[in-house]
């Protein structure tokens, strides 16, 4: 049995030209050089989830029988981890349609992990965070203190793609976030043993 933590990295965009896949690939390179971890990166943008419209909530869904084949994947995807990074934009004061029914369409597969948050935005994306934080207690997760805050993502990027350099100054939340993050997903892991 692995005792490597597995880490879901999950792009919380799917907009064409979007920034979110440029900072959770990013993220991404920092966990892989980071011991003890196993990362895997989610692009929502392949995981065609529907809009949350079940009958039934996915707290009632009972051993994974969700009613669509997809979100039967996701929940298995899913479940597979003991902690996550949500890479978010920050929309109109909060986090993507996409990432929050990302979230919405399973439940006890999120229950009792870890999560840590990279964002973007005009002011770093800290009210995205700010609702992620929310959204995470209820479907039992718990939220590491520091996040990586990316302030405006627009002057990054050029034609060839993310800018030399560009993300350095962010290396040290990284590198806090995903200590902390292994700390308690470590101990979340333990507990769910």
């Amino acid at each position: 049995m692995s005792t490597a933590l597995k880490v879901k990295v999950i792009v919380g965009s799917v907009r064409e030209g979007r920034f979110g896949i440029h900072a959770a690939k990013w993220i991404e390179a920092h966990a892989k050089a980071h011991e003890g971890l196993e990362v895997e990166l989610l692009d929502l943008k392949e995981w065609p989830l529907q809009d949350y419209a079940d009958a039934m909530p996915p707290s009632m869904v009972k051993n994974g029988a969700y009613p669509s084949d997809v979100a039967k994947k996701w929940a298995a995807k899913i479940g597979e981890a003991d902690a996550y990074i949500m890479v978010s934009p920050e929309y109109n004061r909060s986090t993507s349609g996409a990432l929050k029914n990302a979230i919405d369409a399973v439940y006890p597969e999120w229950n009792n992990k870890a999560v840590g948050f990279v964002s973007y935005g005009s002011l770093g994306g800290g009210r995205a965070v700010e609702h992620l934080r929310g959204i995470a207690a209820e479907v039992q997760m718990a939220d590491v203190r520091t996040a990586v805050h990316i302030m405006a993502p627009w002057s990054l990027t050029d034609e060839n793609g993310l800018k030399a350099g560009a993300l350095d100054s962010y290396a040290q939340s990284a590198e806090t976030m995903l200590q902390q993050l292994t700390k308690w997903g470590g101990a979340f892991k333990t507990m769910r043993g």
